[in-house]
């Protein structure tokens, strides 16, 4: 018997906008203040370099979801053009990387919003982060359509006050950029560019909920352009921004954990206001990202559980066939547990390579596709492959060897829940 579907009711402006709330969150506000740290000025080639791998992915994302539009994305794809085990280790590597951000989304939507009403206490940091949490689970769980309205008014919030930032910033730029330092080495701008490139990588939420969009061949590639061309512009105004106004002592995380990099340097502006209305785009931002990654989540446990990779109830779908509901609830509590111990810096990290190994997977399949089925050049999905792999291990050696042992963690879980299947 097989599982019932989602309906269908997303269109290109709708799925553009859940892309954009799904990467202009812990993206902007988090990974260029880690990366400028990294990499100092470095980081604007950092920015540009990750746009270039994001959109070879971005292109062979497009094109598997246009032929293959179900929910899941690349643990789909993997399933369907290459073999299980690839399709289940993009799986496990997206719910791995994803709940770890959907956490460090939590603390830091809390982060701005205490920040912003005066109260520093790590107690109310994690009451405020469980809270929104399941605000928006609630939200979500109410189906597709008022989510992307939800989703719609968040993401407005948060491009009005990255783009006051940038235009407020631009004409304080010293455009005598300073001269690569041991900071803006190759190897940190490779590290940097890692970290960037997760920056772009919510775009994936357009695919794992393929599902959910209407004439998906015409609409996700649409989407998926649109919304890398947005975001690339967008952090190229934010890095110049920050690497020209800002100087090099304030291209750092702030103590604690929490990155505030972009409100530090709106506060030396002239024009009043632009710092604490780029808290409240933070605020917002990061409850888009939340939003989105419960949303993703959510679908890429449902297409897990109809394969059974996953328990089968996962797949279940609410009466009207909106949501998979069980596997948002599994979502929420599994982003609940690791709010009580995430860390930024660490989070991130280990999400850039696990993001780097899915879309390694991707690349792949984009490859298996026929001569009638592809949309863009062949070449790019190799550029794409090649890329990722390379970067993935530029992050630090402890992150991508942790991940190597959750991907053998991963296969041998499978191995074991297949062996009934087999037998």
């Amino acid at each position: 018997m097989s599982s019932p579907l989602l309906k269908r009711e997303l269109g290109v402006f709708g799925a553009t906008l859940m892309g954009l709330g799904s990467i202009l969150g812990t993206g902007v506000f988090v990974s260029i203040g880690i990366a400028a740290e990294v990499a100092g000025p470095g980081v604007i080639l950092a920015v540009g370099i990750a746009a270039l791998v994001a959109v070879c992915n971005g292109l062979s994302s497009a094109q598997l979801a246009a032929n293959h539009p179900v929910s899941g994305g690349t643990y789909e794809y993997g399933y369907k053009y290459l073999n299980p085990w690839l399709g289940f280790t993009a799986g496990w590597m997206f719910l791995l990387a994803k709940t770890a951000s959907a956490a460090t989304a939590a603390l830091g939507f809390a982060g701005y919003f205490l920040n912003a009403v005066g109260v520093a206490d790590r107690t109310y940091l994690i009451l405020t982060a469980l809270v929104a949490l399941a605000v928006l689970t609630l939200i979500v769980l109410t189906g597709i359509r008022r989510s992307n309205i939800a989703n719609t008014a968040i993401v407005s919030v948060t491009l009005l006050s990255l783009a006051v930032f940038v235009a407020v910033g631009l004409p304080e730029v010293r455009w005598e950029m300073p001269a690569l330092q041991n900071d803006s080495s190759i190897g940190s701008i490779f590290q940097a560019t890692a970290l960037m490139f997760v920056a772009y990588s919510g775009y994936a939420r357009i695919t794992t909920m393929s599902e959910e969009v209407r004439e998906p061949r015409e609409t996700i590639p649409k989407a998926i352009i649109f919304t890398l061309v947005l975001t690339m512009l967008l952090y190229v105004g934010v890095a110049v921004v920050v690497a020209g106004a800002g100087g090099g002592d304030k291209l750092s995380l702030q103590p604690g954990g929490t990155t505030a990099p972009l409100e530090v340097i709106a506060r030396s502006f002239p024009i009043r206001g632009v710092s604490q209305l780029l808290g409240v785009g933070a605020i917002t931002a990061m409850l888009g990202v939340l939003l989105n990654l419960i949303l993703g989540l959510s679908r890429i446990w449902l297409a897990m559980g109809r394969r059974l990779d996953m328990p089968r109830v996962l797949a279940r779908l609410n009466p009207s066939g909106t949501t998979p509901y069980v596997a948002v609830v599994v979502v929420e509590v599994t982003i609940a547990l690791l709010i009580l111990v995430g860390d930024v810096k660490t989070t991130w990290s280990f999400s850039a390579f696990s993001v780097l190994i899915y879309y390694a997977i991707t690349n792949l399949a984009a490859l298996q596709l026929s001569p009638a089925e592809r949309l863009y050049p062949q070449w790019l999905a190799w550029a794409g492959l090649g890329n990722c792999l390379f970067l993935a291990f530029w992050v630090e050696r402890e992150i991508w060897l942790t991940g190597l042992a959750l991907i053998a963690a991963g296969l041998i879980w499978r191995a074991i829940v297949r062996l009934p299947a087999t037998n």
